[in-house]
């Protein structure tokens, strides 16, 4: 059975080369066409496993028509069992072009929860004309599928929920001496408590909540670090005017760091805190960091709505409050058997249910349906 994968701006993603690595090779035959400004570290991943790979140089909306073409003469040629698209304009351009190529089974994995709704109302129309294109929709959580059913009146039989899967060794068994890299790039000063939050700059994400949190935490120890990863996104000048009201010794940003699993063993305490429930599709760095055994804080978005459990794998503070934040970084600073019950159940509940295998399986059984 031929697959081709559809994906657009990815430039490195565990989760492709994973799929790539691990489907069952004796069943399916794996190709991929790319839509980015230029070369990836996927793509590089790919050719050196001798993955077909079609990449197309896609940097705006002005790229639509050529990247339209592109993809629906590759299809023509290649004529795959199935189509398969990742994110929004590989959706739109790779389903549209794969109902014109004649591929009957057309599945799209939905990557974003309600920002369209929230945020660009407009956007909910190509939202609606992607659903329509795709014959099966996979939605990576409960919260993704209500929004899928409910709000945008997708057909429930449509919408199939698959968990993102994670070969959660990568984050569990880590090179102390990529550690001892790391730390002296980012904290060869030796602060004490590390704070780590890695999240694009939206207002979504409620960095807004945690960076007053942060504040009150230096009042207790001075020498605190916030590390501030994958750094850049448009609510960037709202974050800088918060972090205007710290010492610059007490935060670092990081735009990019590619040793993200190497990352999470820098923090002694993690918080990721989206403003509602469905502001994460999936969010995967709450799988992330309880597999690299970091204590953590959260609100519930996106997947964590049905798994965190507040104090049992993770402490789970309201919406938009940084008085809460603060509340429970303090807590976890001074309290050790709690830290310690924490990490211990968090990382048993992500290896029992967010496995590559559980995912690769139902991605397996989808396409054979």
């Amino acid at each position: 059975m031929k697959i081709t994968y559809i994906l657009s701006n990815i430039n490195k993603a565990l989760a492709f080369e994973w799929i790539a690595a691990n489907l069952d090779q004796s069943k399916f035959e794996l190709q991929f066409i790319l839509l980015n400004p230029g070369i990836s570290e996927l793509q590089k991943f790919l050719e050196e496993k001798g993955i077909k790979v079609y990449a197309f140089n896609y940097k705006s909306k002005k790229n639509i028509p050529a990247a339209f073409i592109n993809t629906w003469w590759i299809l023509k040629k290649e004529n795959p069992t199935l189509i398969h698209a990742h994110l929004f304009e590989a959706s739109l351009i790779g389903l549209a072009a794969g109902k014109l190529a004649g591929i009957s089974k057309r599945i799209m994995t939905r990557h974003h929860g309600n920002q369209h709704h929230a945020y660009f109302p407009k956007a909910v129309y190509y939202d609606k004309v992607i659903n329509s294109l795709a014959t099966h929709i996979i939605a990576p959580s409960e919260s993704v599928k209500n929004i899928l059913i409910n709000l945008e009146k997708v057909r429930p039989t449509k919408v199939s929920v698959v968990h993102h899967g994670f070969d959660l060794t990568y984050f569990d068994k880590i090179d102390s001496d990529k550690v001892e890299f790391l730390k002296s790039k980012y904290n060869p000063d030796n602060k004490f408590p590390v704070i780590g939050v890695i999240s694009r700059y939206m207002e979504l994400k409620g960095i807004q909540y945690i960076i007053p949190a942060f504040k009150k935490i230096v009042e207790l120890y001075p020498n605190a670090l916030l590390i501030l990863a994958n750094a850049n996104g448009s609510y960037k000048p709202q974050v800088h005017q918060l972090l205007n009201q710290l010492n610059v010794n007490n935060y670092i940003e990081i735009s990019f760091e590619p040793n993200v699993a190497t990352l999470y063993r820098l923090f002694d305490i993690f918080i990721h805190v989206p403003i509602e429930q469905s502001s994460e599709a999936f969010g995967q760095i709450y799988i992330e960091a309880l597999a690299s055994s970091i204590p953590s804080i959260f609100t519930l978005s996106g997947v964590a709505s049905e798994f965190v459990q507040d104090r049992k794998n993770a402490l789970v503070v309201p919406y938009k409050n940084s008085e809460e934040i603060f509340n429970a970084m303090k807590e976890l600073l001074t309290n050790v058997p709690l830290r310690s019950n924490l990490v211990k159940e968090g990382k048993k509940n992500v290896f029992a249910s967010f496995t590559l295998d559980q995912m690769i399986s139902k991605l397996e059984n989808l396409y054979e349906s």
